[in-house]
Protein backbone atom coordinates (compact mmCIF):
# COMPACT_ATOMS: atom_id res chain seq x y z
CA UNK A 1 0.00 0.00 0.00
CA UNK A 2 0.96 3.88 -0.41
CA UNK A 3 0.16 6.30 1.49
CA UNK A 4 0.61 10.11 0.17
CA UNK A 5 2.04 11.91 3.52
CA UNK A 6 1.54 16.32 3.55
CA UNK A 7 5.02 16.55 4.62
CA UNK A 8 4.78 20.38 5.25
CA UNK A 9 1.41 20.14 7.41
CA UNK A 10 1.55 20.63 11.03
CA UNK A 11 3.27 22.99 13.24
CA UNK A 12 6.90 20.86 13.54
CA UNK A 13 7.12 19.81 10.04
CA UNK A 14 8.80 18.62 8.14
CA UNK A 15 11.34 17.36 10.93
CA UNK A 16 8.73 15.28 13.10
CA UNK A 17 6.69 13.99 9.64
CA UNK A 18 9.78 12.75 8.17
CA UNK A 19 10.66 11.44 12.13
CA UNK A 20 7.74 9.73 12.45
CA UNK A 21 7.17 7.94 8.50
CA UNK A 22 11.03 6.83 9.51
CA UNK A 23 9.71 4.47 12.48
CA UNK A 24 6.58 3.54 10.81
CA UNK A 25 8.37 2.67 7.48
CA UNK A 26 10.56 0.49 9.49
CA UNK A 27 7.13 -0.62 12.08
CA UNK A 28 5.14 -1.63 9.05
CA UNK A 29 7.18 -3.67 5.98
CA UNK A 30 4.05 -3.67 3.45
CA UNK A 31 4.04 0.35 3.11
CA UNK A 32 5.53 2.63 0.72
CA UNK A 33 5.59 6.10 1.55
CA UNK A 34 4.99 8.83 -0.74
CA UNK A 35 6.53 12.20 0.63
CA UNK A 36 4.96 15.82 -0.79
CA UNK A 37 7.14 18.85 0.21
CA UNK A 38 9.67 21.26 0.10
CA UNK A 39 12.82 19.07 -1.15
CA UNK A 40 15.95 21.87 0.32
CA UNK A 41 13.77 21.24 3.72
CA UNK A 42 12.51 17.73 3.39
CA UNK A 43 15.84 16.05 1.61
CA UNK A 44 17.87 16.63 4.10
CA UNK A 45 16.38 14.93 7.47
CA UNK A 46 15.82 11.40 5.77
CA UNK A 47 18.15 9.09 6.53
CA UNK A 48 17.27 6.39 4.86
CA UNK A 49 15.23 5.93 1.89
CA UNK A 50 13.80 2.47 1.78
CA UNK A 51 10.11 2.70 0.87
CA UNK A 52 10.34 6.54 0.82
CA UNK A 53 9.83 8.37 -2.43
CA UNK A 54 9.94 12.77 -2.29
CA UNK A 55 7.76 13.90 -4.91
CA UNK A 56 9.48 17.74 -4.80
CA UNK A 57 6.37 20.99 -4.18
CA UNK A 58 6.57 24.26 -4.38
CA UNK A 59 3.93 25.60 -2.03
CA UNK A 60 2.67 25.24 1.49
CA UNK A 61 -0.93 25.48 2.83
CA UNK A 62 -0.61 27.37 6.33
CA UNK A 63 -2.48 26.99 9.23
CA UNK A 64 -3.90 30.33 9.17
CA UNK A 65 -4.98 29.84 5.49
CA UNK A 66 -8.29 30.31 4.40
CA UNK A 67 -9.24 26.58 3.74
CA UNK A 68 -11.24 26.61 0.24
CA UNK A 69 -9.05 29.33 -1.46
CA UNK A 70 -5.92 27.84 -0.05
CA UNK A 71 -6.68 24.71 -1.80
CA UNK A 72 -7.83 25.85 -4.79
CA UNK A 73 -5.14 29.17 -5.10
CA UNK A 74 -1.94 26.66 -4.10
CA UNK A 75 -2.43 24.02 -6.83
CA UNK A 76 1.73 23.00 -6.10
CA UNK A 77 1.11 22.81 -2.23
CA UNK A 78 2.28 19.99 -0.38
CA UNK A 79 -1.84 18.77 1.13
CA UNK A 80 -3.07 19.00 -2.36
CA UNK A 81 -0.61 17.55 -4.77
CA UNK A 82 -0.89 14.39 -1.80
CA UNK A 83 -4.39 14.62 -2.43
CA UNK A 84 -4.31 14.46 -6.19
CA UNK A 85 -2.17 11.54 -6.07
CA UNK A 86 -5.00 9.85 -3.92
CA UNK A 87 -7.68 10.65 -6.32
CA UNK A 88 -5.43 9.57 -10.01
CA UNK A 89 -4.68 6.67 -8.26
CA UNK A 90 -1.27 6.89 -7.24
CA UNK A 91 -1.62 6.57 -3.82
CA UNK A 92 -4.00 4.65 -1.50
CA UNK A 93 -4.25 7.26 1.36
CA UNK A 94 -3.92 10.64 2.53
CA UNK A 95 -2.18 11.88 5.72
CA UNK A 96 -1.73 15.40 6.98
CA UNK A 97 -1.22 17.19 10.57
CA UNK A 98 -1.70 20.66 8.90
CA UNK A 99 -4.84 22.83 8.12
CA UNK A 100 -8.22 20.86 9.15
CA UNK A 101 -10.40 22.85 6.92
CA UNK A 102 -8.07 22.75 3.85
CA UNK A 103 -7.50 19.04 4.54
CA UNK A 104 -11.48 18.58 4.69
CA UNK A 105 -11.50 20.36 1.54
CA UNK A 106 -8.92 18.58 -0.15
CA UNK A 107 -10.76 15.03 1.19
CA UNK A 108 -14.29 16.39 -0.41
CA UNK A 109 -13.40 18.17 -3.46
CA UNK A 110 -10.50 16.33 -4.83
CA UNK A 111 -10.44 12.68 -3.29
CA UNK A 112 -14.33 12.94 -3.53
CA UNK A 113 -17.42 11.78 -2.01
CA UNK A 114 -18.73 8.60 -1.64
CA UNK A 115 -21.94 8.50 -3.61
CA UNK A 116 -24.67 8.35 -1.51
CA UNK A 117 -23.05 9.80 0.93
CA UNK A 118 -24.37 13.68 1.73
CA UNK A 119 -21.94 15.21 4.07
CA UNK A 120 -18.64 13.81 5.09
CA UNK A 121 -18.04 14.10 8.46
CA UNK A 122 -14.26 14.30 10.90
CA UNK A 123 -14.27 11.00 13.40
CA UNK A 124 -11.93 10.33 16.26
CA UNK A 125 -11.76 6.88 18.78
CA UNK A 126 -11.83 8.24 22.30
CA UNK A 127 -11.30 6.18 25.30
CA UNK A 128 -13.74 4.54 27.07
CA UNK A 129 -13.30 4.35 30.62
CA UNK A 130 -16.21 2.01 32.73
CA UNK A 131 -17.42 0.19 29.44
CA UNK A 132 -17.02 -3.34 27.20
CA UNK A 133 -14.39 -1.22 24.98
CA UNK A 134 -11.36 0.54 25.60
CA UNK A 135 -12.56 3.43 22.97
CA UNK A 136 -15.68 4.70 21.00
CA UNK A 137 -16.44 6.58 17.67
CA UNK A 138 -17.20 10.02 18.09
CA UNK A 139 -18.28 11.95 15.05
CA UNK A 140 -18.72 14.68 13.55
CA UNK A 141 -16.32 16.65 15.30
CA UNK A 142 -16.32 19.98 13.38
CA UNK A 143 -16.36 19.20 9.31
CA UNK A 144 -19.69 20.45 9.52
CA UNK A 145 -21.42 23.53 11.98
CA UNK A 146 -25.16 22.57 10.62
CA UNK A 147 -26.60 18.90 10.26
CA UNK A 148 -29.68 17.86 8.98
CA UNK A 149 -31.53 14.63 11.03
CA UNK A 150 -30.44 13.26 7.78
CA UNK A 151 -26.70 13.50 7.74
CA UNK A 152 -26.83 12.21 11.67
CA UNK A 153 -28.43 9.41 10.52
CA UNK A 154 -25.40 8.53 7.38
CA UNK A 155 -22.82 9.41 10.88
CA UNK A 156 -24.44 6.39 12.45
CA UNK A 157 -23.75 4.41 9.66
CA UNK A 158 -20.36 5.59 8.54
CA UNK A 159 -19.21 5.49 12.73
CA UNK A 160 -20.52 2.16 12.92
CA UNK A 161 -18.52 0.96 9.89
CA UNK A 162 -15.29 2.25 11.82
CA UNK A 163 -16.06 1.04 15.06
CA UNK A 164 -16.41 -2.62 13.59
CA UNK A 165 -13.60 -2.42 10.87
CA UNK A 166 -10.90 -0.31 13.09
CA UNK A 167 -11.69 -0.62 16.66
CA UNK A 168 -12.83 -4.44 16.14
CA UNK A 169 -16.33 -3.71 17.85
CA UNK A 170 -18.86 -6.15 16.84
CA UNK A 171 -22.25 -4.97 16.46
CA UNK A 172 -21.49 -1.55 17.86
CA UNK A 173 -23.81 0.83 19.65
CA UNK A 174 -24.97 4.12 18.55
CA UNK A 175 -26.34 6.77 20.67
CA UNK A 176 -27.16 10.52 19.87
CA UNK A 177 -25.28 13.53 21.92
CA UNK A 178 -28.12 15.36 23.10
CA UNK A 179 -29.29 17.78 26.16
CA UNK A 180 -30.93 15.01 27.79
CA UNK A 181 -31.58 11.20 27.71
CA UNK A 182 -34.91 11.59 26.99
CA UNK A 183 -36.24 11.47 23.27
CA UNK A 184 -37.88 14.39 23.08
CA UNK A 185 -35.00 16.54 24.14
CA UNK A 186 -33.01 18.98 22.04
CA UNK A 187 -33.91 21.27 19.03
CA UNK A 188 -36.04 19.80 15.78
CA UNK A 189 -33.21 18.88 14.04
CA UNK A 190 -32.18 16.40 16.87
CA UNK A 191 -36.07 15.53 17.84
CA UNK A 192 -36.56 14.69 14.07
CA UNK A 193 -32.97 12.19 14.09
CA UNK A 194 -33.72 10.53 16.91
CA UNK A 195 -36.90 9.32 15.33
CA UNK A 196 -34.70 8.22 12.41
CA UNK A 197 -32.29 6.75 14.20
CA UNK A 198 -34.68 4.75 16.25
CA UNK A 199 -36.48 2.97 13.49
CA UNK A 200 -33.22 2.46 11.42
CA UNK A 201 -32.19 -1.02 10.64
CA UNK A 202 -29.00 0.18 9.14
CA UNK A 203 -27.33 0.04 12.96
CA UNK A 204 -27.80 -0.58 16.88
CA UNK A 205 -29.38 2.80 18.09
CA UNK A 206 -29.61 3.40 22.32
CA UNK A 207 -31.10 6.48 22.33
CA UNK A 208 -30.06 10.02 23.46
CA UNK A 209 -26.30 10.48 25.76
CA UNK A 210 -25.48 13.35 27.34
CA UNK A 211 -22.12 15.02 27.27
CA UNK A 212 -20.93 14.03 30.77
CA UNK A 213 -21.05 10.52 30.19
CA UNK A 214 -19.65 9.98 26.97
CA UNK A 215 -16.50 8.39 28.57
CA UNK A 216 -18.24 6.03 30.32
CA UNK A 217 -18.56 3.47 27.86
CA UNK A 218 -22.18 3.42 27.55
CA UNK A 219 -22.26 3.80 23.43
CA UNK A 220 -19.50 2.00 20.75
CA UNK A 221 -20.59 5.16 18.75
CA UNK A 222 -21.19 8.78 19.68
CA UNK A 223 -23.21 10.91 16.82
CA UNK A 224 -23.24 15.03 17.08
CA UNK A 225 -23.45 18.19 14.59
CA UNK A 226 -20.00 19.44 14.40
CA UNK A 227 -20.61 22.47 16.59
CA UNK A 228 -21.79 20.57 19.33
CA UNK A 229 -19.17 17.61 18.54
CA UNK A 230 -16.20 20.11 18.60
CA UNK A 231 -17.32 21.64 21.50
CA UNK A 232 -17.60 18.89 23.63
CA UNK A 233 -14.28 17.43 22.18
CA UNK A 234 -12.17 20.55 23.62
CA UNK A 235 -14.43 20.77 27.32
CA UNK A 236 -13.55 17.05 27.33
CA UNK A 237 -9.74 17.47 26.64
CA UNK A 238 -9.15 20.53 28.39
CA UNK A 239 -11.16 19.33 31.49
CA UNK A 240 -8.98 16.32 31.63
CA UNK A 241 -5.83 18.16 31.15
CA UNK A 242 -6.58 20.66 34.03
CA UNK A 243 -7.36 17.81 36.17
CA UNK A 244 -4.51 16.02 35.74
CA UNK A 245 -2.67 19.21 36.18
CA UNK A 246 -4.34 19.92 39.53
CA UNK A 247 -3.77 16.61 40.82
CA UNK A 248 -0.12 16.86 40.24
CA UNK A 249 0.08 20.96 41.85
CA UNK A 250 -2.21 19.41 44.56
CA UNK A 251 0.54 16.83 45.57
CA UNK A 252 3.91 19.29 45.07
CA UNK A 253 2.16 21.50 47.20
CA UNK A 254 0.93 18.96 50.43
CA UNK A 255 4.56 18.39 51.87
CA UNK A 256 6.63 15.09 52.16
CA UNK A 257 4.02 13.17 53.04
CA UNK A 258 1.81 14.18 49.70
CA UNK A 259 4.56 13.86 47.70
CA UNK A 260 5.59 10.24 48.72
CA UNK A 261 2.21 9.16 48.00
CA UNK A 262 1.93 10.94 44.71
CA UNK A 263 5.20 9.18 43.77
CA UNK A 264 3.09 5.61 44.68
CA UNK A 265 0.54 6.78 42.61
CA UNK A 266 2.16 8.08 39.83
CA UNK A 267 2.39 4.75 37.61
CA UNK A 268 -1.52 5.26 38.11
CA UNK A 269 -1.27 8.75 37.04
CA UNK A 270 0.98 7.53 34.20
CA UNK A 271 -1.43 5.00 32.78
CA UNK A 272 -4.87 7.61 32.95
CA UNK A 273 -2.09 10.22 30.89
CA UNK A 274 -1.36 7.79 28.36
CA UNK A 275 -5.04 7.02 27.56
CA UNK A 276 -6.01 10.40 27.30
CA UNK A 277 -2.90 11.31 25.43
CA UNK A 278 -3.72 11.55 21.17
CA UNK A 279 -0.25 10.61 20.12
CA UNK A 280 -1.40 7.38 21.74
CA UNK A 281 -4.47 7.31 19.66
CA UNK A 282 -3.43 8.45 16.18
CA UNK A 283 -5.22 11.09 14.34
CA UNK A 284 -9.14 11.93 13.25
CA UNK A 285 -10.40 10.47 10.03
CA UNK A 286 -12.78 12.11 7.61
CA UNK A 287 -15.28 9.20 7.14
CA UNK A 288 -17.63 9.62 3.90
CA UNK A 289 -14.78 9.95 0.93
CA UNK A 290 -13.29 7.56 -1.44
CA UNK A 291 -10.04 6.87 0.42
CA UNK A 292 -8.66 6.97 3.90
CA UNK A 293 -8.13 10.44 4.99
CA UNK A 294 -6.36 11.13 8.10
CA UNK A 295 -5.93 14.37 10.14
CA UNK A 296 -3.55 13.89 13.45
CA UNK A 297 -3.04 16.65 15.81
CA UNK A 298 -1.00 20.24 14.88
CA UNK A 299 1.34 19.79 17.19
CA UNK A 300 1.73 15.60 17.18
CA UNK A 301 5.55 14.24 17.28
CA UNK A 302 6.86 11.87 15.26
CA UNK A 303 5.12 8.83 17.79
CA UNK A 304 1.90 10.11 16.75
CA UNK A 305 2.69 10.58 13.06
CA UNK A 306 3.56 6.83 13.27
CA UNK A 307 0.83 5.62 15.49
CA UNK A 308 -1.48 7.15 12.61
CA UNK A 309 0.13 5.11 10.11
CA UNK A 310 -1.00 1.96 11.94
CA UNK A 311 -4.38 3.85 11.85
CA UNK A 312 -4.81 3.98 8.18
CA UNK A 313 -2.86 0.80 7.32
CA UNK A 314 -5.88 -0.82 9.58
CA UNK A 315 -8.61 1.35 7.67
CA UNK A 316 -7.03 -0.08 4.06
CA UNK A 317 -6.18 -3.86 5.36
CA UNK A 318 -9.74 -4.08 6.72
CA UNK A 319 -11.51 -2.89 3.20
CA UNK A 320 -13.10 0.61 5.44
CA UNK A 321 -14.02 2.70 2.55
CA UNK A 322 -14.99 -0.03 -0.13
CA UNK A 323 -17.15 -1.44 2.67
CA UNK A 324 -19.14 1.62 3.21
CA UNK A 325 -19.81 2.09 -0.49
CA UNK A 326 -21.11 -1.24 -0.94
CA UNK A 327 -23.22 -0.78 1.91
CA UNK A 328 -24.55 2.25 0.71
CA UNK A 329 -24.87 1.30 -3.00
CA UNK A 330 -26.84 -2.29 -2.07
CA UNK A 331 -28.84 -0.19 0.52
CA UNK A 332 -29.58 2.87 -1.24
CA UNK A 333 -33.65 2.09 -1.46
CA UNK A 334 -33.95 1.67 2.54
CA UNK A 335 -31.86 5.29 2.53
CA UNK A 336 -33.91 6.80 0.42
CA UNK A 337 -37.33 5.57 2.18
CA UNK A 338 -36.07 6.65 5.58
CA UNK A 339 -35.51 9.98 3.85
CA UNK A 340 -38.54 10.65 2.54
CA UNK A 341 -40.45 9.32 5.59
CA UNK A 342 -38.85 12.06 7.64
CA UNK A 343 -39.39 14.68 4.74
CA UNK A 344 -42.93 13.40 5.28
CA UNK A 345 -43.01 14.14 9.16
CA UNK A 346 -41.79 17.44 8.41
CA UNK A 347 -44.07 18.96 5.93
CA UNK A 348 -46.99 17.16 8.19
Amino acid sequence: MKIAVDAMGGDFAPLEIVKGIEIARDRYDDIDFQLYGTASEVKPLVTNWERIELIPTTEVIEMGDEPVKAMRRKKDSSMVRAALAVKEGHADALFSAGNTGALLSSAIFLVGRIKGVDRPALATALPSFEGEHDQFVFMDLGANADSKPAHLYQYGILGSFYASHVLGIQSPTVRLLNNGAEEDKGDEVHKLAHQLMKNAPSFNFLGNIEARELLEGTADVVVADGFSGNAALKATEGTALMMLKQIKAAIMASGTRGKMGGALLKPAFKSIQKKLDYNEAGGAVILGVKAPVVKTHGSAKATAVANTMGQIKTMIDQYLVSDIQNYIDTHAEELQAGKEALNAQINA
